[in-house]
């Protein structure tokens, strides 16, 4: 899509959580990988067709929705050992930058708070399209990925294997699929 195509799209959106996923996936045992999602979200975007640099994003996350599939593991992430969602029940990001890369590609720059700790993260992100849906919305989509080290929102809780290695992985790898609708 060329940027006059883009024009048409700028505006006012909010994400769709019933058609969006915000997701991860870690290294578990230092052999397989553990996906996760969470299942509460909100948020907004404010897309710019004609200057995708004024575009911004800002999006919250319940902490306490985290599923992996597993209620123990859910309940141990909830738990003082890693988000302590009793104290920090969001994480949350806040764009700083967005910049088109070309073709379809775009990248967002932005502060990430987890455990109250704040630090940049940026998001490599793909357009997937806009269209109407059957009820009348205007939607766009997005698909984004990133790759944090959860040491650096002081998320250090780990075990030693007898193998060497470590139980959980320090880099994490995040990952949206973002259907947004067009604010009335």
């Amino acid at each position: 899509m060329t940027n006059t195509d883009l024009t048409a799209l700028t505006g006012d959106y909010t994400i769709d959580p019933s058609h969006s996923t915000i997701g991860f996936t870690v290294r578990h045992a230092m052999v397989t990988n553990v996906k996760g999602k969470f299942d509460e979200f909100s948020g907004s975007l404010h897309l710019d067709g004609s200057d995708p640099s004024q575009s911004t994003a800002s999006i919250d996350v319940k902490m306490d929705s985290i599923d992996t599939g597993a209620p123990d593991r859910d309940g141990h992430l909830k738990s003082a050992d890693f988000f302590k969602t009793d104290e920090f029940p969001t994480m949350t990001f806040r764009s700083t930058k967005a910049e088109a890369l070309g073709d379809e590609d775009y990248r967002i720059t932005g502060d990430l708070t987890i455990l109250g700790t704040t630090k940049p993260l940026t998001i490599d992100l793909e357009f997937n399209g806009a269209a109407k849906d059957p009820f009348g919305n205007e939607r766009v989509g997005f698909e984004g990925k990133a790759e944090i080290k959860r040491s650096e929102w002081g998320l250090t809780w780990n075990a030693a294997l007898e193998t060497g290695g470590v139980l959980v992985s320090d880099k994490i790898k995040l990952h949206f699929d973002i259907s947004a609708i067009k604010n009335a």
